[in-house]
């Protein structure tokens, strides 16, 4: 069986188990934000945390609820970081350096997972464990419980409430991501990924000197990464790591745990505003990306280019041979059009176009199908940018979901879609302006540019991958990209949240004869272009200078 034959194989099969999940997945997310019961585990926690789960919310309220909880998070990780050597099962480690427990406790709070130190050399049990694994699942319960903020704002008239802030915080966690993760850090562990609390210990020689590893909760950590599109890995090798990816088994497993929530919340999406097809059509639009940012990573790295490509049957080089050149790009385009960042492959590596793929991904906002609950909530907003588009064409006040998109409506759609391509362009002219920071590129010309653009494309939208070859341990790096990765995660949020209750206080208008169809192909294609074309227009300048600029000269 030829490579490519197998690759096309794997996508049939990811498929079809995304496909099989879709719909049993989709209803009990819809059920459980739409539930007005309370368990008995999650009564305990409002207790603790003094909330009450019955009170709605209106958007200001329900920021404030996100920005203070992220803001605890943030300092409570930053502390634990700072007093590691003093805590047991520290492994020996000593405490995090400000800039870079800052940066870290930045990283994982926003749902990036950016690295800029080794995990199996920095960070003890109780720091990945205690911090960093917990906020694996608090990261991406707050993204799933802003989408269906959202969600509600559609869903509901003449009321500016959009729920409760710590429901669905708890609701999202205990009920959604704690189960799914528990079964699937169980087939990881049938797979050969490790789950102890081991300490290092010596396990051979490597070319001539001693080497060490140490064990970990690995599997546990793993699944939740994937299954929250976090990324963050326990090991520097994230998941090319076999303790992390053991075989090809696990790695397409882990790259289906990486799209299960970001699919399968659009027929959440469609059930909650009483209309699947519309769920069907942002589904659509998403799934149309994918496939066709897979083939096209597919096609670049399987090129043949040079007696040396044609020996390794394609661009085999910075991959892993357990998962080959199919396995690889079918997870590169998964964790970068996604936020999560886990990689099983040296990005830097890949060809010219390859890694300009990788980095248009994320630069799209990462919505096809996106992060848990970001993926969502970006799509919708290009939804609402579409529709006013199709509106000034036909010469008609533009309306989504029965909701007229007015000024205001525009206005916080269109501060959503600058405020990363901002971030990410704005610290990337700086950084590459300035003397310091291009000491840190490995590579200089095209590639390293690359490397640069990379970081802040990755830190502002939250993906968290790096292109490697890049020193981002530095303060410089830290400190800049963690900010990059604060504001790319919570500004948005604010215009989102205030759209939703603008939304939520509107009078449905009904349908007539002249209001475009939002549930057609037709609509789901206009999505798509214009996706592509805003995203164009705004990053082609500097993908020119980087990734095409390296693809033409090889």
């Amino acid at each position: 069986m030829s490579p490519q034959v197998a690759g096309l194989l794997q996508l049939t099969a990811l498929i079809a188990a995304l496909a099989l999940a879709y719909r049993p997945l989709g209803d009990y997310m819809a059920k459980v934000y739409s539930s007005e019961k309370h368990y008995a585990p999650e009564k305990w926690i409002y207790k603790v945390i003094g909330a009450n789960p019955a009170a709605e919310m209106r958007w200001p309220a329900y920021l404030r609820g996100v920005l203070a909880f992220s803001a605890v998070s943030v300092l409570f990780l930053y502390l634990l970081q700072r007093i590691q050597g003093s805590l047991p099962g520290s492994l020996g480690f000593s405490s995090i350096d400000p800039d870079q427990a800052f940066n870290t406790a930045a990283s994982f709070v926003a749902n990036t997972n950016w690295q800029s130190y080794y995990g199996e050399q920095a960070m003890g049990h109780v720091v990945q464990t205690g911090g960093l694994a917990v906020q694996n699942f608090l990261s991406a319960a707050v993204g799933m419980a802003v989408a269906v903020a959202l969600v509600r704002g559609f869903a509901r008239s003449r009321t500016g409430e959009l729920g409760n802030f710590w429901a669905d915080l708890v609701r999202g966690t205990v009920r959604i991501l704690v189960p799914i993760s528990v079964i699937g850090a169980l087939v990881l562990v049938a797979c050969g990924a490790i789950q102890n609390f081991s300490g290092i210990h010596q396990v051979g020689q490597f070319m001539g000197g001693t080497q060490e590893w140490n064990g970990g909760a690995v599997a546990s950590q793993e699944a939740i990464k994937e299954l929250g599109t976090n990324g963050g890995g326990y090991f520097n090798a994230n998941s090319a790591h076999p303790f992390e990816n053991p075989n090809p088994f696990s790695n397409l497993f882990e790259i289906f745990l990486i799209l299960l929530i970001p699919f399968a919340l659009t027929r959440t999406f469609g059930r909650m505003v009483g209309s699947l097809r519309q769920g069907y059509a942002i589904l659509g639009a998403m799934a149309v990306i994918w496939i066709g940012f897979t083939a096209l990573m597919m096609w670049t790295e399987f090129a043949h280019r040079g007696p040396a490509f044609e020996i390794a049957g394609g661009a085999m080089e910075g991959k892993e041979t357990r998962f080959g050149i199919a396995g690889s790009s079918i997870f590169a385009v998964a964790t970068t059009l996604t936020s999560t960042g886990a990689v099983n492959s040296f990005h830097s590596s890949y060809t010219g176009f390859g890694g300009g793929i990788t980095m248009l991904g994320m630069q799209l906002g990462e919505i096809a199908p996106g992060g848990v609950g970001s993926g969502l909530y970006g799509m919708l907003i290009m939804a609402i940018i579409a529709v006013f588009i199709a509106g000034l064409m036909v010469g008609r006040t533009p309306e989504y979901l029965g909701r007229k998109i007015g000024t205001r409506q525009i206005k916080l759609a269109a501060c959503y879609i600058l405020v990363t391509p901002a971030l990410v362009l704005g610290f990337t002219a700086v950084a590459m302006a300035l003397p310091t920071p291009a000491d840190s590129m490995t590579n200089s010309g095209a590639h390293g540019f690359s490397e640069i653009l990379y970081a802040y494309t990755s830190g502002a939208n939250n993906n968290g991958s790096a292109f490697a070859g890049l020193n981002a341990d530095t303060q410089w790096f830290n400190t800049t990209i963690g900010i990059a990765m604060l504001l790319g995660r919570f500004v948005p949020m604010v215009f989102v949240l205030a759209l939703a209750g603008s939304l939520a206080e509107q009078k449905p208008v009904p349908e007539t004869a002249g209001t475009l169809r939002t549930d057609k192909p037709l609509y789901a294609g206009l999505l798509v272009g214009t996706i592509l074309i805003i995203t164009g227009l705004t990053y082609f300048p500097a993908l020119a200078l980087g990734p095409l600029a390296e693809g033409l000269a090889s």
